[in-house]
């Protein structure tokens, strides 16, 4: 099994970064956290602590004392898990029609937990669209399709869903060789530009304090990326549509983020995204590949209007391969790359079973943090404008070469709801995890409270 100080060694040193650093991050915990075959525990140890120790990078170059910092390999697992509550209340992280779905030569997982994509896959199958139609009604119809007649359909109708795979059956595909040629953390030099200047900061301060983020992201991943580095000290901004509606768990993904309302098909909207990024240090966006670019904003065309940007791209499948622009989200991933069928043969069932948590998306999104920073420290030290990318597929891929320990399957559940905590709210009385990164010198604070999409201007606080 890898070790996860030899996996943290292995992704600093693909960046070239100082080997110092690592002396002064300390990993606490080994496998297994959770009960589960894969090393869920080291995904988010390693790729959390990767963040953390980039922060500090940045501090030092702005002025700060050298930090060791310390991470617990089942608290960052429990981070993971995305638990919160609300007033007292809990909400369920897939709606009714989400889930496993028998076909008649295996299985299919679909994701409806906005309601486009619920209707899409009833849509096809000739069931009533909206939230009358049952499940059991859609369980009975779709024993009438072949797992890729049904993928096929729902795909084609704008719905999101993924046969489920062996791993075996993943690696012959084209995308999966696709997503192996490319970097775990890909970050690529888009063009020329000065290096931007950053205010000295002073003993105590967050390392990424006055660094201005735009967050245009959705779905866990993303959101994780900026509310890591809100937790830093950034200044993030989350974008959001008023047209384009979100799920729940945006109440704690916020944390730390002002939040705005900017309609991308709006000429008014577009001239004050304009404005902002003339400030922004960091623009992260989470959707399919060649969706942002439709409006004008890929990651050439931000970087030529706004030279030094650092540009940071998530992608379900990977940025290139034929299902790159495919709808993913961690669950279909689970489901499509292997992952669910390799954890119910280590438990000796057929019936897939999913990882313990979103751990691809989690990961994915601590690992953009890090790409982030890597790109930020490029654009200080060296100047340039730069490119991260990431994707769910690769961050799969990661975790799969960690290897597999049926006898992990035996560890018991920790209890997550000790470990909640009161955090500032615009929408109620929010307990949610805490990031769990000690440093040596700083805190990690969230300074504004989770709000609405729209409660704030699309303005940069002087």
């Amino acid at each position: 099994m890898s070790n996860p100080t030899h996996l943290l060694k292995a992704l600093w040193n693909e960046h070239n970064l100082s080997e110092d650093a690592l002396d002064r991050i300390n990993l606490q915990g080994t496998d297994p956290v959770f009960p589960s075959s894969f090393a869920v525990g080291s995904a988010a140890l390693v790729s959390m602590a990767s963040a953390a120790a980039m922060a500090t990078e940045i501090g030092q170059l702005r002025g700060l004392p050298q930090q060791t910092i310390t991470v617990d390999m089942q608290e960052a697992a429990i981070e993971c898990t995305g638990r919160f509550t609300l007033d007292g209340k809990s909400t369920p992280s897939f709606a009714e029609l989400s889930g496993l779905y028998q076909c008649n030569d295996g299985w299919l997982r679909l994701h409806a937990n906005f309601d486009h994509h619920r209707d899409a896959a009833l849509s096809v199958t000739g069931l009533p669209t909206g939230s009358k139609t049952s499940r059991k009604d859609l369980e009975a119809k779709a024993l009438h399709y072949s797992c890729e007649q049904f993928e096929s359909a729902v795909l084609e109708k704008g719905g999101a869903c993924a046969t489920v795979r062996t791993f075996d059956e993943w690696d012959k595909l084209p995308q999966a060789k696709a997503v192996e040629s490319l970097p775990l953390v890909e970050i690529t030099k888009l063009g020329e530009a000065n290096p931007k200047s950053h205010s000295v900061l002073s003993k105590g301060q967050p390392p990424l304090s006055n660094i201005r983020i735009l967050d245009l992201t959705r779905i866990l991943a993303g959101p994780v990326c900026g509310r890591t580095l809100a937790a830093y000290g950034a200044n993030v901004m989350l974008i959001n549509s008023p047209n384009l509606p979100n799920i729940d768990s945006i109440i704690e993904t916020s944390r730390g983020k002002l939040s705005a309302h900017i309609d991308l098909t709006n000429d008014t909207d577009k001239q004050a995204l304009d404005h902002l990024l003339k400030d922004t240090h960091a623009f992260v966006q989470g959707y399919r590949p060649g969706s942002i670019a439709s409006h004008d904003l890929s990651a050439e065309t931000v970087a030529a209007r706004y030279p030094g940007i650092v540009y940071t791209s998530l992608s379900a499948y990977g940025r290139t391969g034929p299902w790159s622009t495919r709808r993913g989200f961690d669950s279909l991933l689970q489901s499509a790359s292997g992952f669910n069928m390799a954890e119910a043969q280590s438990k000796g069932t057929t019936t897939p079973t999913a990882l313990p948590m979103q751990i691809l998306d989690y990961a994915s999104g601590f690992l953009m943090a890090f790409g982030t920073q890597v790109a930020l420290q490029k654009q200080i030290t060296e100047g340039g404008s730069w490119h991260v990318q990431v994707s769910l597929a690769h961050t799969g891929l990661w975790l799969r070469s960690f290897g597999q320990n049926n006898d992990w399957l035996n560890c018991p559940t920790p209890t997550i709801d000790e470990h909640l905590q009161s955090f500032a709210s615009n929408y109620g009385d929010l307990r949610a995890l805490p990031h769990p990164i000690n440093f040596s010198e700083s805190s990690v604070v969230w300074k504004v409270p989770s709000s609405a999409p729209g409660t704030h201007p699309p303005v940069w606080p002087t």
